[in-house]
């Protein structure tokens, strides 16, 4: 199955995210990663969903979505014309005897140690979901404690925004 990415736009208000998120929830629909902020107009938030489904799945999701009235405005976000960016933490044993190996993993993914110790160190690393997970399957090896995922972000190429759609 495809995997969609949605930005929408949604008035800053209280339980918001709970209406949207209730909505996926009742039609039966997962999402595989949700993330929510404040826009540059505090009047708004923006929520960037990804969910896996073929266009007849996003099509209705996007239908149920408009049809909540704190919904301003949704679009989609095809990877050909989007730039999108996960971030993570992951935590990982520390053992000096293979630390020069880690840190030419990380070198190599661009990463970088934000926290460091006698028993674990921190790596935070930045970039579309592949290479994440790329990462991922070459860091396991070392002894992996925690990860934290933040989920996509997505903007559209290109000088247009979500808030310029509004009418």
């Amino acid at each position: 199955m495809d995997r969609n990415i949605i930005a929408v736009l949604v008035k800053n208000h209280f339980g918001v995210l709970a209406r949207v998120a209730s909505m996926f929830r009742r039609r039966g629909f997962n999402i595989d990663t949700l993330t929510v902020g404040e826009t540059e107009n505090p009047e708004y938030s923006r929520i960037t969903a990804t969910f896996r489904g073929d266009d007849a799945i996003k099509n209705q999701i996007i239908r149920q979505l408009m049809k909540m009235p704190d919904v301003v405005h949704i679009s989609e976000l095809e990877k050909s014309s989007s730039v999108s960016r996960e971030l993570v933490l992951i935590k990982i044993k520390n053992n000096k005897d293979l630390k020069q190996d880690i840190m030419s993993v990380i070198d190599i993914f661009r990463a970088k140690v934000v926290d460091y110790g006698t028993q674990a160190m921190t790596i935070e690393i930045t970039g579309e979901s592949s290479k994440i997970d790329a990462f991922i399957d070459l860091i396991k090896e070392y002894g992996i404690i925690e990860i934290c995922r933040t989920g996509i972000v997505s903007l559209q190429r290109g000088a247009d925004s979500i808030i310029s759609n509004i009418k």
